[in-house]
């Protein structure tokens, strides 16, 4: 099992796609029931990445899986997963079954079609972590589109057509771009053992050279890619439609892992394959990184819905997670990795807060709402704990990593950590303003004191989250020590040339 371990998390997926497909259509509970056991078998059988990462500075990859695949191009089968790819891989798996459970009473039409989405995106998501081939990264990258576009479309809300599209071509167009630098990577990597091109990533570490003015270019090209998925600003406009439009359940994947594909991109290929044009640039993304946090943040005060609140929030947090990538700086680093775990939590806890509300209200508006601490007190406690998390109170996830990237940056960059740290003074201010407003806020609408509580299965899905934003608040060192070694060699490559 180990030897075929990642094969199987990337492809069971799509075995539980045949299996819902297999099922009536008019069978909803049992399609249900069946993906939600599904969603967790692959989460109990990925936590076995765990068994084989023990704390310390081994950057090496684990449970290697490599084959020729199409030897004559040099295209191989190849997976592996190291400390900057482990827990987002299993942050991917975990949330799935919290996706199900989010969407349980409130998708009623083509539901076995929403459902093997769903498995379809994990499939891509993983096999993006998990990819140390650059066709097969392709592949996986480009696959991603299709179950998300399908989410937004089919299931999203009035205006899903319009976000879906917006979507697709955003990312399509930076897909293309990066397609011409893989080609020109592998025209310009040989595998010493073959005397061949070859698209093996680590391969290219190793063997890839080209003049400075050529890595700009090739930084670009695969930077555009990863700067839309973030999305870094000015190339975010594209997330709010998408976030406001889709499903419940899109959001908080959408938020909680395919975001972080971005950043992941930056981490596993931008650096180490262009370290000089990525020391040249830093500063152009610390100087977008930092508008971001500002920007996002002062957008979400404006906010009058409160899903597109969240969705702007989320502009701000990955500014600072891409801050602590390109300040290059040991300590920013490592808090960047955490923060997105943390907000893949954090923000997908929010989204499903805000549908919890929506369901019972079918309104998102702020000023739609007020007083429903008092008829929701359940729902009161949750939310103000996720809330709090998000705006990075100690001892609650979202306070560890950014505040490793603030220090990490204000050793090298003062300035800009004091301009970054805004980011976190407004997003006390719009979170806070809109937890006041509709928790405690006067009663807008007489229909919102008949509102009933959560029942437990909406309580269900917010316990596996809670218990890991307080976990990672107050004991984050068992996930910062199986970064550390990775994060470690991947500044050394940066900063070796």
């Amino acid at each position: 099992m180990e030897n075929t371990l990642l094969s199987f998390i990337i492809f069971f997926p799509l075995v539980a796609m045949l299996l819902l497909w297999l099922i009536p259509a008019r069978q909803r509970s049992l399609l249900l029931w069946s993906a939600l056991g599904l969603s967790v078998v692959e989460f109990v059988v990925s936590l076995q990445l765990l068994t084989r990462f023990p704390a310390g500075v081994d950057h090496n990859f684990r449970f290697v899986e490599h084959y020729d695949w199409i030897p004559n191009l040099g295209i191989s089968y190849h997976l592996g997963v190291d400390g900057i790819s482990l827990f987002l891989v299993l942050l991917t798996t975990f949330l799935l079954p919290i996706c199900i459970l989010a969407g349980w009473d409130s998708i009623k039409e083509k539901v076995r079609g929403y459902l093997m989405m769903f498995f379809l995106l994990e499939a891509g998501i993983v096999g993006n972590f998990l990819a140390l081939d650059l066709v097969l990264f392709y592949l996986f990258w480009e696959l991603m589109l299709i179950p998300m576009y399908f989410l937004i479309g089919l299931w999203g809300g009035k205006n899903r057509i319009y976000a879906a599209v917006k979507f697709f071509i955003y990312t399509m167009v930076g897909s293309l771009l990066m397609l011409v630098a893989i080609l020109y990577v592998y025209w310009h990597t040989v595998d010493p053992a073959t005397g061949k091109n070859t698209f093996d990533l680590l391969i290219a570490w190793e063997q890839f050279k080209a003049l400075p003015a050529i890595q700009y270019w090739l930084f670009g090209a695969f930077g555009l890619a990863f700067a839309i998925k973030v999305p870094l600003f000015p190339l975010h406009t594209w997330l709010p439609d998408a976030h406001v439009e889709a499903p419940t359940a899109g959001s908080v994947i959408l938020a909680g892992v395919l975001l972080k594909m971005g950043t992941y991109g930056f981490l596993r290929f931008s650096l180490p394959l262009f370290p000089e044009a990525t020391v040249k640039l830093a500063p152009v993304l610390l100087v977008l990184a930092v508008i971001g946090v500002v920007y996002g943040a002062l957008v979400s005060i404006i906010q009058k819905d409160m899903k597109k609140l969240v969705a702007y929030s989320s502009v701000s947090h990955l500014g600072f997670v891409v801050l602590g990538i390109f300040i290059l700086n040991p300590i920013a680093l490592t808090g960047s990795l955490i923060q997105m775990i943390s907000h893949g939590l954090s923000t997908g806890a929010l989204f499903l807060a805000v549908g919890v509300i929506y369901e019972r209200t079918h309104t998102r508006e702020i000023a739609a709402m007020g007083g429903l601490a008092r008829v929701m007190p359940i729902y009161a406690v949750i939310l103000m704990v996720v809330m709090l998390s998000s705006v990075g109170l100690p001892g609650l996830n979202g306070f560890v990593g950014e505040f490793l990237i603030l220090l990490g940056t204000f050793q090298v960059m003062p300035w800009v950590a004091v301009f970054a740290a805004l980011g976190v003074i407004f997003a006390a201010v719009y979170l806070l303003w809109m937890y006041q407003r509709v928790m405690f806020g006067p009663v807008t609408n007489p229909e919102n004191e008949k509102l009933l509580d959560m029942n437990g299965r909406e309580v269900a899905m917010f316990m596996p989250l809670l218990l890991f934003i307080v976990w990672i608040g107050v004991y984050p060192g068992p996930f910062l020590s199986r970064m550390e070694g990775a994060l470690i060699h991947l500044l050394a490559m940066v900063q070796i040339f």
